[in-house]
């Protein structure tokens, strides 16, 4: 199959998959979209909302949809790092000879659900960073590649509650996304309501495969990008650095601290498959702008002056996208 084969097929079947998830997801089409963008951009999502809005049943879903091996991790302060990726355990054969065995870890699957990952302390969150960004797990002198597609969605409550660590920097560079989910519209709660107190679940059927989505990601990787979309999506990331001259002066005085080399990685690859998406062969300004508020609001940190103001980092990001 052809690049342009593997996107002419990617707008109806992400319509598919939309179909079916909307048998048993009510709203969210926002948050879904943005999903799939990071999914076939071949990036990790930080989910960021309070319990009870349906953010397991929404990946978990999502899973069979594709047909992919799920995995739920719970995140609280007691889980240690071989609890996600695996341990060696003493065994002994049929012979009697004892040797230690790689147990394999939950990590070891295609989609995984992170889940209140910032309940758990910096030591064991970092246990996911190999394998959000290399795609392997080393046990001891070994190193196990991660089976593709592979995608971390971790959900985490506000910081402000009690009993949360706040995800070190390094980490939350590894997400392509941070997306806040929201509650559901009045009439979207009664639907919520209707259908999960009446009648019987649902059942949802795959429409992906495993190999037809590693397709559609290497397809997305081919798809040209006009050098006016690639120097505004640079010089956007650049305008959140206030060391840089480019970075507007009434903007300036808000920020502590930009967006790396990655969020510029990110913003065209997330503008791409946003194209692809919507059965375009290439992404215009319009797509950076679309995605640029979920790409960088976890990778600038405002400074006391803003948050005097009663500003955030959504804020500051809306002010840049006017300004640049």
């Amino acid at each position: 199959m052809s690049n342009l084969d593997s996107l002419k097929e990617l707008t109806s079947a992400v319509d598919s998959i939309k179909k079916e998830l909307k048998k048993v997801i009510i709203g969210q089409d926002k948050v879904i979209t943005e999903i799939l963008i990071a999914l076939f951009a071949d990036g990790h999502i930080l989910l960021e909302g309070v319990p009870g809005l349906a953010k397991t049943l929404m990946i978990s879903s999502l899973a069979k949809v594709l047909n992919l091996k799920f995995s739920r991790i719970q995140f609280t302060p007691d889980l240690m790092p071989s609890d996600i990726t695996g341990t060696d355990i003493l065994a002994t054969d049929n012979s009697g000879k004892r040797a230690f065995n790689y147990i394999k870890g939950p990590v070891f699957s295609n989609i995984i659900l992170a889940d209140e990952i910032n309940r758990t302390p910096p030591k064991t969150q970092a246990a996911m960073l190999q394998a959000m960004q290399e795609k392997q797990v080393s046990a001891g002198n070994e190193t196990f590649d991660l089976e593709p597609p592979f995608l971390v969605l971790a959900t985490q409550n506000p910081i402000e509650q009690e009993g949360t660590y706040p995800l070190p920097e390094a980490q939350l560079d590894r997400f392509m996304f941070k997306i806040s989910i929201s509650y559901p519209t009045h009439e979207e709660e009664i639907e919520i309501v209707k259908s999960t107190t009446f009648g019987q679940s649902k059942q949802i059927e795959s429409i992906l495969s495993a190999e037809q989505i590693i397709e559609i990601q290497k397809s997305i990787r081919q798809i040209p990008v006009s050098e006016h979309v690639l120097e505004y999506a640079v010089k956007l990331v650049r305008s959140t650095r206030p060391t840089e001259d480019t970075i507007p002066e009434s903007v300036k005085k808000w920020i502590s601290w930009g967006a790396g080399p990655r969020a510029s990685q990110y913003l065209v690859l997330a503008a791409k498959t946003k194209a692809a998406i919507e059965g375009r062969l290439t992404p215009s300004e319009d797509d950076v702008k679309e995605v640029a508020l979920i790409v960088l609001r976890h990778r600038i940190l405002i400074s006391f002056a803003a948050q005097a103001e009663g500003l955030t980092p959504e804020t500051v990001i809306g002010k840049l996208i006017n300004e640049v």
